[in-house]
């Protein structure tokens, strides 16, 4: 077994270094893994461009999956329960605390935990170096939650934990009984997280989505994974013909549902004028605080009798779903494989995290 890692570590603003260190001696309860690909999120590019959340140095990436290549004495099965070995293909979802008042009082729901922890978002410290999935090792620790995912090729693990966002906001829409086969879907916002959104929905039995977004690009890909309707802002400029737009393909109603999945405030604001009186709102976009938005509570919301719940991020039981999502969507022949667009090696996540501003493509990764 090698006995040294590799790490990008982000040692500045826009600064990550590649660094090698020890792999340690594995605990009882922990499981080494050989990094084979992690996908660049929208959060690992906000802490690349300034550290809003305090974190450096540190290893990021989240999105990760690898295979198991030594475990503690300890490690039998994952946490569903399915045998665990050496050779094994793994992914792993959030460490909850076990004692804030959420994971007390609602322990279900392991994404409300006030000690949330995720692999790629956890400090570097001088007795745990191999935190983040960009990296060739990393060393999941006790009390973890990870799953055996053999049966998925690299790119679909590679897309689990984006997935397992949307399968997590799927359920928190259907949560209201306003989802159903027939209804109109608006999807706003065609970045990775809403293209798999759409992905999620399609292969919910979802027919009629309506996607918005201002890239001819991703709206392509949109009607690719089953879009059946696309409005790009930059020509339709004004939100009264865009709603219009909307309102011609619903009987004159507008949409029974939106999912929000963009991080723009003013998108946020205007969500509201799509959808019917009567209708549904999941707001999933906003994983970063981004500011403030204006809506007149009377006519957005009150009079409309809106609906809304907000999604964040997924609980560990969202997973062994998620998996199922993924097996569904290769059925049905949706390719939201083609969603990985551009890959980068270890020593070039500078160049990923500005090919992600730039909007080179729709999913950056990095491939060990």
């Amino acid at each position: 077994m090698e006995n040294k890692a590799k790490v990008a570590m982000l040692v500045g603003e826009r600064k990550i270094e590649v660094r090698e260190y020890p792999i340690p001696e594995l605990g009882d309860n922990e499981i080494l893994v050989k990094v084979e690909g992690c996908g660049v999120c929208g959060t690992d590019v906000h802490e690349w461009k300034g550290d809003p959340f305090g974190l450096m140095p540190v290893v990021l990436g989240h999105e990760g999956t690898g295979e198991v290549v030594a475990l503690g004495k300890n490690v039998k099965t994952d946490t569903a329960g399915t045998a665990l070995k050496v050779g094994d293909k793994i992914v792993n979802s959030v460490l909850r605390c076990g004692e804030c008042m959420p994971c007390r009082t609602d322990p279900g729901r392991t994404n409300l935990c006030d000690n949330q922890g995720v692999y790629g978002l956890i400090p570097d410290s001088e007795s745990h170096h191999l935190n983040g999935w960009f990296a060739t090792h990393m060393v999941i620790r006790d009390k973890s939650t990870y799953f055996v995912v053999n049966e998925l090729n690299l790119n679909e693990r590679m897309l689990l934990e984006l997935a397992a966002v949307c399968v997590h906001a799927l359920e928190r829409g259907k949560s209201t009984g306003l989802i159903n086969f027939n209804s109109k879907v608006v999807l706003q916002g065609c970045g990775p997280v809403g293209l798999m959104m759409l992905a999620v929905l399609r292969a919910a039995g979802i027919n009629h989505i309506i996607a918005l977004d201002g890239d001819h690009k991703r709206l392509d890909m949109a009607k690719k994974l089953g879009a059946k309707t696309v409005i790009n802002f930059k020509e339709t400029t004004n939100l009264t013909d865009r709603v219009a737009q909307v309102k011609a393909i619903s009987q004159g109603m507008g949409a029974d549902f939106a999912f929000q999945c963009t991080g723009v405030p003013q998108a946020a604001a205007e969500v509201f004028s799509y959808i019917r009186r009567g209708g549904g709102l999941c707001e999933l976009g906003f994983f970063v605080n981004n500011g403030e938005c204006a809506i007149n509570p009377h006519i957005d919301f009150c009079q409309k009798e809106i609906t809304l719940v907000g999604s964040w991020d997924y609980n560990a039981e969202d997973y062994p779903n998620t998996i199922a999502f993924l097996k569904q969507a290769r059925e049905m022949k949706i390719p939201i494989e083609d969603l990985i667009t551009h890959t980068y090696p270890l020593d070039q996540l500078n160049v990923a995290m500005q090919s992600n501003i730039n909007m080179d493509g729709i999913k950056i990764s990095y491939l060990a």
